[in-house]
């Protein structure tokens, strides 16, 4: 079956770096687009950002754009975002997102940003 497992978050000061992992399995990983969801607390769902299956066609939403790099390993059937320039506001539970013939959604990683 399906399965999405984030990892990387956690507590980084304002102006620091985080990398988040999405392992994956139970899928054609290099054959989908994925996506990378966040939800701030008392907040709903937010686009992060999204690659193409082969690690092109990435783009970033506008409250992210330039600090934040999605990239991918095909053979490891992995995600990533990598969290630079931390701000307050990306505080958020972050999620990793398939669409296949049903939309799957791991379980998350926090991230709090906070001096």
């Amino acid at each position: 079956q399906v399965q999405l497992v984030e990892s990387g978050g956690g507590l980084v000061q304002p102006g620091g770096s985080l990398r988040l992992s999405c392992a994956t399995s139970g899928f054609t990983f290099s054959g989908y687009s994925m996506y990378w969801v966040r939800q701030a607390p008392g907040k709903g769902l937010e686009w992060v950002s999204h690659i193409g299956p082969a690690g092109g066609g990435t783009e970033y939403a506008d409250s992210v754009k330039g600090r934040f790099t999605i990239y991918r390993d095909n053979t490891k059937n992995t995600l990533y975002l990598q969290m630079n320039s931390a701000k307050v506001e990306d505080t958020a539970v972050y999620y990793c997102n398939y669409r296949g013939n049903q939309n799957y959604w791991g379980q998350g990683t926090q991230v709090t940003v906070s001096s």
